[in-house]
Parts: structure tokens; C-alpha cells; sequence
């Protein structure tokens, strides 16, 4: 064993106005290693890297990189000590190549000062071909996949000799496939000495390719645990405080009126002919693989794409939905996939966003002067109800952690009293304490009698939550699969059906 490891965090300590988001955290990395960091949403996980980052400073604690004790006052000094990170949100420029993203700033020159493109694309695919990927140093950015991408940006870390590699959230957005080539990649760097920090809240992924997993909670750290000698109950009881009797609270329901009923929905090169529907007090689920349509079809029924053919019925009742505006009016909510992108205004403050579907019912009549305190009383209710974690309703939604700007959505959904609730990829990016959160929800809701549309690309959360699955594939509608005919191996083979193409 090394004589110290890689990196070392020491007592680190990191408040905030009404947040005390570390306390006094220890985590170690080791050469060669990737070390899990496993937390709820909040726990601090976020923090602790954009310590190590330069991004943050803490109020106590020193940083040490093999054995010796180093200042990281900025993101340009933490890379000068090796430290790259990798975010969800990758931070490459389409419209440069390759080799131009991996040395942007950083460029060879010749003898007379201009940039050697042609040394800059030789190192460039040098460092590719090292990670075993298939990408051409000289292609544009902006056509490569999300997978890909974030195979370059691997690379201009490791062009910038970086010898601790953060990656958050790494496969929030691949498929099963791409994952494997990421894992391989990060293998490969294993073998070469590099510290990988890997967060995710994907169990299964943990388990397959860390050495050591670190829980945090509540800014505090909790426990190390070596990942062949634990288990997924003991982690989980670790993040949370107690063991999850049931991660899937499913429970017999009762059904009453059909609340929404598409017929013939189609959409040219999207949609063919999807009808289904769902009952009053019913959590009916969407399968299929990434791009079967599934995201475009709740959408649709929302107003937020156009509705080529086909008919919706609300209540009995056919309906036109041409817009946001128009569904919410209907009685129909989306909480979509792109919380940060389509759910939330990331500059306004959680009060706003609780609310802003609903706030012609707080306007003053002629001038349409909104009623202050009583917009503050409704969004608490829904912060307390969904235990939004935020020092104050006036804290700006980007400064909140993933989950919670996840509840934010929902209680903007919720305050709008929708009656029809499609929840797409909801719990993606969420750890398993809010997810439990969030399925208890659905469950009231549906208890309450609202029909609840769910798509989820995670298997074991559609048969655990559902009473029955609509299967997607190549935009048309597969199959309709009921609860007591529930299978993996039904439900993959459904949205593996190749459609027919529209003429």
C-alpha cells in the first residue's frame, strides 16, 4: 500500500447562509482506485468537489496530495495539481474540433507563433487512441454523441496531466452500451495510476466498477466501506439514517373514471398511432428504449409539441391542447425530463417557481398586481409537504441540489391542481432517499384519485410502481402489459419490436 494516499481531505468545513453544507468531511482517494461518493441529494457531495475544485473555499480543513499539504484558492490551481472534473453538464464547444477542445488556450505553436494544427491533432490522437476510443481528433464536436463527448473530455483532462479524475453523475445520459465503453475507459485509466472520484446513484454501477464507496449525509461523513465486502441495503441504510423496508411502496389501488384517453395519437416521424388510457387513482407506465418516443408523446398530450392526428379526451370530454398554457388549463401537468431546461426558471427563486403555474389566482384584478404573502403561504405548504430543502423561499433555484430542484417541479405541477400527472424520467439524477420520497408521493396522489402517466427507462421502477406498462417502440405502441403479466424479459422484448416506418 502507498505510503499516503493521492489525496487526502482533512476536517473540511463549508457553510452557507442557513446551511451548513460540510462538516468537518474526511474522503481519501488512492492511486489507481475509483472511490464511490454515495449521498442523498443535499448531503453535500456537490460541495466537497467544488472544494476540491478551486470553486469553493472552506472555512477549515487542508487539502494534501501525496502526503504533501497544497492551497487550491481557484479551478486553474486545482488543475495545476492534477485535478480535473468531469460535470453532468459537459463544457466543450460544438463548433470546434476535437483537438481544438482539448487544447483550447493550451495550443502548440510553430517557430513564427501560429497554431501547429497538425501537432495539436497528432497529440490530440495520441491521447484518443490511448482510451481505446474510435473518435477522429479533426470531427466537429457538435456531431459527436453525448457518449463521445464526454470521451473528450476525459482526454483534455488527461492532455493537462490531471491524475485525479472527478466524474459526476457520469451516465445520467448513455445508454447501457455506452456505459460499458465509459467503464473500460475508466479501467484503462485505473491501470495507469489515475484516482478516480466516481458519483453517482446508481447502485448497480457502483458495484460493478468502484474500489471503495464513501457516504456522506448531511455534510457529514458517514462511513468507507470496501465495495466487494458490502451490500446495497447497507449503503442505503447508511445514506438515509434507516433500512428501506420497501424501496417500491406499491399497494392494490382503486380505480375510477377514465381521466384521459388519447386515440390515433400521430405525430410524422415521432408517433403512430398511440391510444391508450388512464383511470382515476391508476399509475400507468411507459417502457421503452432511449428514443422510442416516450418523452415526445407526453409532450404532446402537454401542448408542447403539435398534434398531427389523432384525439385526446379529458374527462369523457375531447380537448384541443395547443399549448403549455392550454393543458395546465385542461387539468393536465408535466413533470419533464429536463428539470433544469423545461421545468424550472434556474434564476428565480423557489417561491416563483412553486407557483408560477398558479399565480392568476393571487392577481389583483385590473392591474393584475400579485397578492405577496398569500404566493409565500402556498409555496411554503409545498416546500414543507415535499420537504424542499432550502434556507429561505427567496434562495434562487440554481442554488439548490438536484433532488430538491426536482421537488420544486413537482410542487409547481402540483399548485396548478392538475387532475392528469405525467412524470418523465423523474427520479433520474435522484438519489434513493428522495426517489422513496417521490414514489410515496405518487402514491397519494394516487390514492387522492388523479391519474399518473410515468415514464422511466428504469426497469425495476416501472414493475414496482405500476399497474400497467404501455411499451414504446419507434413511436409506435407495442404493447399494453398488465400488472399481474409484470417481467423484465416482457416488457425488453416489447420494446425491442422494430416498427413499421410511416410511408
Amino acid at each position: 500500500m502507498e505510503q499516503y494516499p493521492l489525496l487526502a481531505m482533512r476536517n473540511i468545513s463549508k457553510s452557507f447562509p442557513g446551511v451548513k453544507a460540510l462538516d468537518n468531511l474526511n474522503f481519501d482517494l488512492r492511486s489507481g482506485e475509483v472511490h464511490g461518493i454515495l449521498g442523498e441529494n443535499g448531503a453535500g457531495k456537490s460541495t466537497l468537489i467544488k472544494v476540491l475544485g478551486g470553486i469553493y473555499h472552506p472555512e477549515q480543513g487542508e487539502i494534501l496530495i501525496n502526503g504533501q499539504k497544497v492551497s487550491i484558492q481557484s479551478v486553474m490551481a486545482a488543475k495545476a495539481q492534477g485535478i480535473s472534473i468531469i460535470h453532468q453538464e459537459l463544457m466543450l464547444v460544438p463548433h470546434m474540433t476535437v483537438a481544438e477542445n482539448i487544447y483550447l488556450t493550451r495550443e502548440p505553436k510553430t517557430h513564427s507563433g501560429r497554431i501547429d494544427k497538425a501537432q495539436m491533432n497528432a497529440d490530440a490522437q495520441t491521447i484518443l487512441d490511448g482510451l481505446g476510443t474510435q473518435i477522429r481528433a479533426d470531427t466537429l464536436v457538435g456531431r459527436l454523441s453525448i457518449a463521445q463527448q464526454q470521451q473528450v473530455e476525459i482526454a483534455k483532462a488527461l492532455s493537462m496531466n490531471a491524475k485525479i479524475l472527478v466524474m459526476d453523475e457520469p451516465t445520467s445520459s448513455l445508454t447501457e452500451s455506452e456505459v460499458g465503453v465509459l467503464f473500460q475507459i475508466m479501467r484503462r485509466l485505473r491501470q495507469q495510476g489515475v484516482g478516480i472520484i466516481y458519483i453517482s446513484h446508481r447502485m448497480a454501477e457502483l458495484f460493478e466498477i468502484t474500489d471503495r464507496i464513501t457516504v456522506i449525509r448531511d455534510g457529514r461523513f458517514i462511513g468507507t466501506c470496501v465495495t466487494s465486502e458490502t451490500d446495497a441495503d447497507s449503503l442505503i441504510a447508511m445514506m438515509v439514517g434507516a433500512k428501506l423496508e420497501s424501496f417500491y411502496t406499491f399497494t392494490k389501488r382503486t380505480f375510477g373514471e377514465v381521466a384521459l384517453e388519447v386515440k390515433n395519437i400521430r405525430r410524422k416521424g415521432v408517433l403512430n398511432d398511440v391510444s391508450f388510457s388512464v383511470r382515476e387513482g391508476e399509475v400507468l407506465g411507459f417502457g421503452g428504449l432511449v428514443g422510442a418516443g416516450r418523452t415526445e408523446l407526453m409532450e404532446v398530450i402537454y401542448g408542447a409539441q403539435p398534434l398531427e392526428s389523432g384525439q385526446i379526451y379529458y374527462k369523457g370530454q375531447p380537448v384541443k391542447i395547443d399549448s403549455p398554457r392550454k393543458g395546465i388549463k385542461t387539468g393536465i401537468g408535466l413533470v419533464p425530463e429536463d428539470r433544469k431546461g423545461k421545468g424550472l426558471f434556474l434564476d428565480k427563486n423557489v417561491a416563483w417557481n412553486s407557483t408560477i403555474n398558479c399565480l392568476d389566482r393571487f392577481a389583483n384584478g385590473t392591474f393584475g398586481l400579485v397578492r405577496t404573502k398569500e404566493v409565500e403561504k402556498e409555496a411554503e405548504k409545498y416546500q414543507k409537504a415535499f420537504n424542499i430543502k432550502t434556507p429561505t423561499l427567496n434562495q434562487l433555484v440554481m442554488n439548490l441540489s438536484g433532488g430538491n430542484q426536482q421537488k420544486v417541479v413537482l410542487a409547481k405541477t402540483m399548485a396548478a391542481d392538475a387532475e392528469v400527472i405525467m412524470f418523465d424520467e423523474h427520479t433520474r439524477g435522484i438519489d434513493v432517499g428522495a426517489k422513496q420520497e417521490i414514489y410515496n408521493l405518487m402514491n397519494e396522489l394516487a390514492a387522492q384519485g388523479k391519474g399518473i402517466l410515468m415514464v422511466s427507462s428504469d426497469m425495476p421502477e416501472l414493475l414496482g410502481m405500476c399497474d400497467r406498462i404501455v411499451v414504446i417502440s419507434e413511436g409506435r405502441q407495442t404493447g399494453i402489459v398488465d400488472k399481474e403479466d409484470f417481467s423484465q424479459e416482457t416488457i425488453l422484448s416489447l420494446a425491442s419490436i422494430s416498427a413499421v416506418k410511416d410511408a
